[in-house]
């Protein structure tokens, strides 16, 4: 049961790294006939080109954009969308089809952007392979699972439903290993911006952060994400944990991070279905479940384009 809840999450259903078999059942729990059709970008967005291409998109599937109209992209077991925000920031910036390459794929980790990754529906190559000397602005959101987050989530909701120790403590107990985890995907995400600079020397390099997916106030809707409230604060924590990592890499490699986070305060998974940015374990759009919407998505699309016009 709590599989299925966390079906197409931030790594693959079940807890493994990698995208489960899809089928109808699934599909029908991802998507929502009711729920509108994802917005246009927002006006909001500069309709001024900040910078020119090629633009190249890495990352995962919070990049990918799995469940939401339209899913387009080879392999499809990647699950991009042409909501998710490389495509929103590649229109604003009016780049052709040429000039814009998306290959974040759902499930990948920091060693997929240097390697093949295999899907549940084809194989996608080393992200870092789209990269070239020509290439002129790169955006990177990996990470999450690195730190192995869909999996932390599953621990924590089976904990609260069997009525278990709780996972803080579980995970905790003689040393945080979730923290060692983030230090050993900084680590890796050292290099993997280094061999970035060395593919594409001319390009500007964004480090694109998570936005909030748990509330500050666990309490407000912990019973419906089956966890203790201890259990939702530690998640958020260690989630702000990744993003400051992401953010001091950044830094040491000459990249800029992009603080999706800020922007995305009130828009969690238990807020609202009209203002969440993030879907519940069981979503009402058609997105994944703890994955950014289409609203989500074009949050961070304006989150990019915001730091974009900081160095313009």
């Amino acid at each position: 049961m709590v599989a299925a809840l966390l079906c197409a999450g931030l790594t693959a259903c079940g807890g493994s790294d990698r995208p489960a078999p899809r089928d109808s059942s699934n599909r029908a729990a991802l998507a929502a006939p009711s729920a509108p059709p994802p917005a246009s970008p927002s006006p909001s967005l500069s309709p001024t080109p900040l910078v020119s291409g090629p633009y190249v998109a890495l990352g995962d599937s919070y990049t990918a954009g799995p469940g939401i109209p339209e899913q387009t992209g080879v392999p499809a077991g990647c699950d991009r969308s042409s909501h998710a925000y490389p495509a929103l920031l590649a229109a604003r910036l009016h780049l052709t089809a040429a000039q814009f390459r998306d290959v974040s794929c759902s499930g990948a980790r920091i060693t997929d952007l240097d390697g093949r990754q295999s899907t549940s529906d084809g194989a996608n190559p080393a992200q870092l392979s789209a990269l070239s000397a020509s290439t002129r602005l790169v955006t990177l959101g990996i990470g999450g699972n690195d730190i192995g987050f869909a999996d932390l989530v599953e621990r924590c909701v089976t904990a609260g439903l069997l009525r278990q120790t709780p996972c803080r403590e579980q995970l905790t107990t003689g040393g945080d290993r979730v923290e060692a985890r983030i230090r050993t995907a900084g680590e890796q995400l050292a290099v993997a911006l280094a061999a970035i600079h060395r593919r594409a020397p001319h390009a500007r390099v964004y480090v694109v952060g998570y936005p909030e997916i748990l509330p500050a106030d666990g309490g407000a809707c912990a019973s419906g994400l089956a966890m203790t409230v201890d259990d939702v604060a530690y998640l958020r924590v260690k989630e702000q944990h990744l993003n400051a990592m992401l953010r001091q890499r950044a830094a040491a490699a000459g990249a800029r991070f992009v603080d999706t986070w800020t922007p995305s305060l009130g828009h969690d998974a238990c807020e609202t279905a009209s203002i969440r940015w993030i879907e519940p374990l069981l979503p009402t759009a058609q997105a994944a479940s703890l994955h950014p919407n289409a609203r989500g998505e074009q949050g961070m699309a304006d989150a990019v384009l915001a730091t974009l016009g900081d160095e313009s």
